[in-house]
């Protein structure tokens, strides 16, 4: 594979994934994880979406260290629908500072903006409606709709609101998903909780819990689950934005739970919530790391607790 030429000038990326030494390099921020096999690696190429930023009319990603903002026309870590279009979008009439999220769904691109200038000119809604996008968005207001954007989880097909979280390389969840489904086999009942738009709950027809997406409508951080509630459950599934599940795991720690499934893209408080659960009689039995993040210096880490 051919270097990337915006490697070192793009903020993107900490490692050239395309250089020989990417997976050394990389997997020395996770050589104190005691992991049960060798990483999931994610192949450049795959990542299905990508928040990109504009100001004063230039659209892009920030450069590395920097506020300025690099022009960008093609970057070799997305999925080919994106980049076949990005040169289109780029040329929109941005106006104002903000953001754009482009997400590569089952059925096309969604583009969804957030910026700093409240409304939309007519003049960018006719350069928009000339793309052969889904659904374009600015602010949460719908500039341009031809279907519903829908995405898939294994078999499952599910409609995709604008701006919703997803992970970020379809291999790499599936990964997930499947590490997951392999252990929860067997169990009566499986409570997924900060379940999202579903990547773990259907697939291990459990119960869902969040503050948005298609579970129950609770806000896990304010308001977690009691040991009372948990002690219905056979298997706890966590995944959890970086910020972890500290009120969360505190109220596990206290339940009756066989097994908990804790799947995170913040190494720091992964930590910090599993010495909650060891301290609590739980045993570490399996860990395993994805790179979905490619390229940048993040992992994903699944840990499965047993009591």
């Amino acid at each position: 594979m051919k270097p990337c030429p915006l490697f070192s000038i793009c903020g993107g990326c900490k490692y050239d994934f395309a250089a020989p030494k990417y997976r050394t390099e990389k997997q020395r921020g996770i050589a104190d994880w005691n992991l049960s096999t060798e990483p999931f690696w994610t192949a450049p190429g795959c990542r299905r979406r990508a928040d990109f930023c504009f100001s004063d009319g230039v659209f892009g990603f920030y450069a590395r260290a920097s506020k300025d903002i690099i022009a960008v026309k093609n970057c070799p870590n997305l999925v080919p629908e994106i980049n076949a279009v990005l040169p289109k979008i780029a040329a929109l009439p941005w106006t104002g500072t903000g953001s754009a999220l482009i997400t590569s769904c089952e059925n096309g691109l969604d583009l969804a903006v957030t910026a700093d200038v409240p409304y939309f000119t007519a003049e960018f809604k006719h350069a928009a409606e000339r793309l052969n996008l889904l659904r374009v968005t600015r602010n949460g207001a719908c500039v341009v709709q031809r279907a519903q954007p829908q995405i898939r989880f294994g078999n499952r097909l599910i409609d995709y609101p604008s701006g919703a979280f997803l992970q970020p390389t379809v291999p790499s969840e599936t990964a997930m998903r499947d590490f997951v489904i392999k252990h929860t086999a067997g169990a009566r009942r499986v409570l997924d909780l900060f379940c999202g738009l579903g990547n773990f709950t259907f697939a291990t027809h459990a119960d869902g819990f969040d503050i948005a997406g298609t579970g129950v409508q609770r806000d896990l951080f304010k308001r977690p689950l009691s040991p009372k509630t948990l002690n219905n459950y056979d298997v706890v599934i966590m995944d959890p934005p970086r910020a972890g599940a500290l009120e969360q795991c505190r109220e596990l720690a206290k339940s009756n739970v066989k097994k908990i499934i804790y799947v995170s893209c913040n190494p720091i408080t992964l930590r910090r919530d599993s010495a909650i659960l060891i301290n609590a009689g739980y045993r570490l039995i399996e860990c395993a790391a994805f790179d979905q993040f490619v390229g940048s210096e993040h992992w994903e880490i699944a840990a499965v607790f047993e009591k």
